[in-house]
């Protein structure tokens, strides 16, 4: 219930919801007033192309992703940990439930890490939503059955990425781990980051999947879904960040 609570109020509050509240307003007051309403109409209007053009959606990206170096060129890690992102249910070309496509980046780049560095992976995700298969096992599953490399650890009971720093704690500190390498996004990076290291981890950033470009055009400013998605990424990771921080500060 928590987590569908949390993610129904970023829906609303996260681009388009966002802008649907702002038209919403438009509606309500063209309704009672209608000279006042051109405002809020002009506003969902800008928010909404802004917000929609590949070219703010990747810049607002670069300002969390950390500046690349290589992870491999420390050797001081003790294990390296992959945070899951999401199951693909149901997936009729795999016969069940198998990892999201920006899990399998993240998978796609602890293996390379793994045989480089030789060290052990831990792997963490659970069932927010009820499903009978944790994340977790799922991405064991691809390490081990696609990529051929092993898996050590399985945290399965977290929900989000601060249960997932604190249920890693757990059993990487049982086992006299605490420098790891940290795969995730680099847009998830900060926020990552912050977690693991609040919970007592040193962490090594091993970021991956970079908002890149072959080189600027004119369809750089023209809408685009996927921009509004990197866009609401943006705006998600903000807000998570500050609430992390406000809880670290309390002590919740």
């Amino acid at each position: 219930m928590d987590w569908l609570m949390t993610n129904a109020i970023a829906a609303l509050l996260l681009p388009p919801g966002i802008v649907l509240l702002v038209l919403l307003v438009a509606l309500v007051l063209a309704w009672r007033r209608p000279l006042a309403a051109w405002k809020p109409l002009l506003l969902a209007f800008l928010l909404l192309y802004a917000l929609s053009t590949p070219f703010l959606g990747r810049t607002l990206l670069h300002i969390l992703e950390p500046a690349y170096a290589n992870p491999a060129a420390d050797p001081s890690g003790q294990a390296i940990v992959v945070l899951g992102g999401g199951t693909y249910f149901s997936a009729p070309e795999y016969g069940g439930d198998t990892v999201k496509a920006r899990v399998l980046e993240r998978l796609r780049y602890a293996a390379q890490l793994h045989r480089a560095l030789q060290k052990p992976i831990m792997v963490t995700g659970g069932a927010p939503q009820g499903n009978p298969t944790p994340e977790a096992q799922l991405m064991r599953d691809v390490l081990q059955r696609d990529f051929q490399v092993p898996v050590e650890w399985v945290e399965e009971s977290s929900g989000n990425t601060r249960e997932n720093a604190r249920a890693s704690f757990l059993k990487l500190n049982a086992a006299g781990v605490r420098r790891i390498y940290l795969v995730t996004h680099a847009w998830h990076m900060p926020r990552a980051k912050l977690s693991f290291k609040s919970t007592g981890f040193t962490v090594i950033p091993a970021p991956t999947g970079y908002a890149t470009n072959f080189e600027l055009t004119a369809l750089d400013f023209l809408p685009s879904a996927n921009a509004l998605v990197d866009s609401a990424r943006f705006l998600h990771e903000v807000v998570g960040l500050c609430w992390y921080y406000i809880r670290i500060l309390i002590g919740i």
